[in-house]
């Protein structure tokens, strides 16, 4: 008797708890590795992730966040997500129609827009000829080094700039090294954290010192367009928002991006500006917080 009525008082002191704590199940996301050498490129974006779900655990849910354990082209990446049974249910990448058509994207800048701003990484021996780049016109006389497929690639091909396109991220490296192009455009900040971690391998690169390239490119996470993808978007789109409010997006930001933004000095750079022909009527232009201006600063 004094056990059941000790089971019973336990029920009681539990229900409260059950009333008001919602029954969601944990959110299992696995994200790609995308390079089996040297890619620090996206882990600022995980953390962004990780920030978004912890700020949402309260509405949502705990949460478990993983990497692939089998490195991922970015083809291979599409080929897993559009499976129900791949090894992977997110993944970030710059957007473009046919990627928002197939997934399913969070309509908000991962990293502020700051992809959009672009330094060159070109053979050190070269910087002369760069240095008299003025104008489109004239970068029409260059070959840019682009990854198949990357969303810059019809961008530089409406400009008229060459384009020659690579099957690897790291093989891209070799390639401007030997001469296939003559520069490798890159996002401010993964120009001088890439030249770093790889001049020891590629002595002949360097980062070009005059130019910078702009043209909007959002970068945003894409999930698969099913029940669970669209709670996750959900999720995540609430965390990013509630990031942008309280400041938290910007703080990730400066502490991942604020030394390698001002170590390049782009305020003191020659801006050529490139349309984008593949942005959607969705793309969130006008929402002047979303977006970050380094010639600014804000």
């Amino acid at each position: 008797m004094v056990d059941r009525l000790r089971g019973i008082w336990r029920a009681l002191l539990l229900l409260p708890c059950m009333l008001t704590s919602p029954a969601w199940a944990a959110t299992h996301l696995t994200y790609p590795l995308t390079s089996g050498g040297i890619d620090s490129r996206y882990d600022y974006d995980w953390a962004v992730l990780r920030a978004a779900l912890e700020k949402t655990t309260p509405r949502y849910g705990v949460f478990e966040q993983h990497q692939s354990d089998v490195a991922m082209s970015p083809p291979r990446v599409v080929q897993e997500m559009t499976s129900s049974s791949g090894r992977i249910n997110i993944f970030v990448r710059a957007t473009s129609p046919e990627l928002e058509r197939q997934f399913m994207p969070v309509r908000l800048p991962v990293d502020r827009g700051l992809l959009g701003y672009r330094l060159l990484l070109i053979r050190g021996a070269d910087q002369q000829r760069f240095s008299k780049v003025k104008s489109i016109a004239d970068l029409r006389h260059l070959r840019a080094g682009l990854g198949q497929g990357w969303a810059d690639v019809p961008i530089f091909e409406k400009a008229g700039v060459p384009v020659v396109e690579g099957s690897s991220y790291d093989g891209l490296f070799a390639m401007l090294e030997a001469d296939r192009f003559d520069f490798y455009s890159r996002s401010a900040d993964e120009a001088l954290r890439e030249f770093q971690e790889r001049h020891n391998a590629h002595p002949r690169m360097a980062v070009e010192q005059t130019l910078l390239l702009h043209y909007p490119l959002p970068r945003y996470f894409f999930v698969r367009r099913d029940a669970e993808g669209k709670l996750l978007a959900k999720r995540i789109e609430a965390g990013m928002e509630m990031m942008i409010k309280d400041g938290t997006l910007d703080t990730l930001f400066q502490r991942y991006k604020g030394d390698l933004i001002k170590n390049t000095a782009m305020q003191k750079r020659r801006v050529i500006h490139l349309a984008n022909p593949k942005l959607t009527p969705q793309t969130p232009l006008t929402r002047g917080e979303l977006w970050f201006n380094p010639l600014t600063g804000k």
